[in-house]
């Protein structure tokens, strides 16, 4: 694995053990998927593309899959074939179908659906929408239609019209309901998810003040509030953010007290992280923004978590962040959240010296 040796000889070059990596299930774990849809009127195709193509691979049955997900994708195909609707074409920019995405919530193992068009109005799809609505039956949470008119290879528009069923998927990672509206961003291995944040939650000192950027719906921050005085949680996407205040609503008044948002970019929000004691980072794959990896490292907190999805960016960023000797890298796991990829999540913990 290429991942493990790169980070393995970091953590000797920090004085660190091997690290530590946490696997799952290597079938039916995901929980999350974005099939795209293409292909002629009444043969339709639903999977991934060819790597540098808009070509589609039909995965009928991927057993990466939650089965649900594979169902549903069945079902919708079907609908699409009986309702005659058309499939998008990347070159003329013309026919509906687009993109399929499939959430699934773990505790009433249903799934929120959302068909993706190159319509702005719902109605040229009624009577496919209404098909996977009666079709799915009690297996279907809810149904969603998003439109994206745009050229290029964004999956999602930004308006979603419900269709049917409740406003967010709701997940507990042994902590408040944390909520998913259609828009956000959400792990597609919820197993490795959850073990992830039980890690994070043990590197938080008792009654720690806790700041969090790439905050998303509040998967970790919300998570952790019994072990928190109070927490500021940063977060740009509008997605994210909905499902953030979703989840809040559901608190207590005592947990709401210790909650403060901020929306914008990490980088404009960077002095927040002075006076914490642990800051928590979650960045997309990008890694952290300019201003706050230079503010960490200037002026460090007494624990900075940092977990990452991408390890070029996660490697710079460590060099930068140790870079003035205030702070050293103290903790180090990988989580094989994608099976059979080079890819892992990584946790890391620094601590001030």
């Amino acid at each position: 694995m290429l991942a493990r040796d790169a980070l393995n000889e970091l953590a000797r070059a920090q004085g660190l053990p091997e690290i530590a990596v946490v696997s799952g299930a290597c079938s039916g774990f995901r929980h999350r998927a974005r099939l795209a849809i293409r292909g002629r009127v009444g043969s339709p195709k639903l999977g991934l593309f060819e790597l540098d193509t808009h070509r589609v691979v039909h995965i009928p049955n991927c057993v990466v899959h939650h089965p649900l997900i594979n169902r549903v994708a069945n079902v919708v195909r079907r609908a699409l074939v009986e309702t005659r609707v058309t499939c998008y074409s990347d070159a003329a920019h013309l026919g509906l179908a687009r993109y399929l995405q499939v959430v699934i919530e773990r505790g009433s193992q249903t799934a929120q659906v959302v068909l993706v068009a190159n319509t702005a109005s719902a109605e040229p799809l009624a009577d496919c929408l209404n098909m996977i609505r009666e079709r799915l039956g009690g297996a279907l949470h809810s149904l969603w239609f998003n439109a994206n008119l745009e050229h290029g290879n964004a999956i999602l528009g930004p308006e979603f019209r419900n269709w049917h069923g409740p406003e967010a998927v709701v997940e507990r990672f042994d902590g408040p309901d944390v909520c998913y509206p259609p828009g956000a961003f959400g792990q597609n291995n919820l197993e490795l998810a959850q073990a992830l944040i039980a890690q994070v939650r043990e590197r938080i000192p008792p009654t720690s003040s806790v700041v969090e950027f790439y905050a998303g719906v509040g998967a970790i921050g919300l998570s952790v509030l019994d072990r928190v005085r109070e927490i500021r949680m940063n977060e740009v996407n509008p997605g994210s953010l909905q499902g953030l205040e979703q989840g809040i609503a559901r608190l207590t008044l005592e947990e709401k007290s210790k909650v403060r948002v901020m929306p914008g970019e990490a980088g404009s929000f960077f002095s927040i992280a002075a006076g914490a004691h642990v800051v928590i980072a979650d960045p997309p794959r990008k890694g952290l923004d300019a201003e706050l990896t230079d503010q960490l490292s200037q002026d460090p907190p007494e624990r900075f978590i940092y977990i990452s999805c991408g390890l070029e960016s996660f490697m710079a960023d460590t060099a930068r962040l140790v870079s003035r000797r205030k702070m050293r890298l103290s903790g180090l796991m990988a989580f094989n959240f994608l099976p059979f990829t080079h890819h892992v999540e990584i946790l890391a913990q620094f601590d001030r010296l």
